[in-house]
């Protein structure tokens, strides 16, 4: 008599994966979309960091330097954790937990959003405040923020309601 082993049909999602399959398939969507996020991310820091080594900066207002010293620290926060799904995934790589790891690497990588989104922010109303020292730019940023609220948070949010009936897989909530 041969043994049957196929996965327990109970354990398969709608996609028919299995939760390690799905952890697999998971981890690697998460990296594609990291790999974006990074390579922003570690463009803007860079020259960020050139930045301070400019005879202009040296004539900068305390306010604006204030805010690179604001933006610098951003982005390396952000760097930080978008950086943070690799090492995680290193360290706990073989230990079997890839499940819970792919959860963490999710926050982390929404975090880092986050912070690249708060980056950008704060880099463009540097910029433009040094460009043009007028007072439509905190309006123009503020523009400019709810545009990446809309691209970054709306609109993905929006469509998850419009087109998802709420039963979806609970252990795909968290990526």
């Amino acid at each position: 008599m041969t043994e049957d082993v196929r996965p327990d049909p109970a354990r398969r999602t709608r996609r028919n994966e299995t939760p390690e399959e799905r952890a697999d398939r998971r981890w690697t969507e998460l990296i594609q979309e990291i790999r974006v996020a990074q390579t922003g991310v570690q463009i803007l820091l860079g020259f960020l960091l050139t930045v301070v080594f400019t005879p202009h900066f040296q004539e900068l207002e305390q306010t604006d330097k204030t805010i690179y010293i604001i933006t610098v620290v951003l982005g390396s926060l952000a760097t930080g954790a978008l950086i943070g799904p690799v090492a995680f995934h290193r360290i706990v790589s073989g230990r079997r937990i890839k499940p819970q790891a792919v959860v963490w690497a999710s926050r982390l990588t929404f975090l880092g959003l986050v912070l690249l989104l708060a980056t950008l922010t704060f880099a463009l109303f540097l910029i433009l405040r040094v460009a043009t020292h007028d007072g439509y730019v905190p309006w123009l940023v503020s523009g400019v923020l709810a545009w990446y609220l809309v691209c970054w948070f709306g609109l993905p949010l929006w469509a998850r309601t419009r087109y998802t009936n709420g039963d979806d897989d609970p252990a795909d909530r968290t990526s």
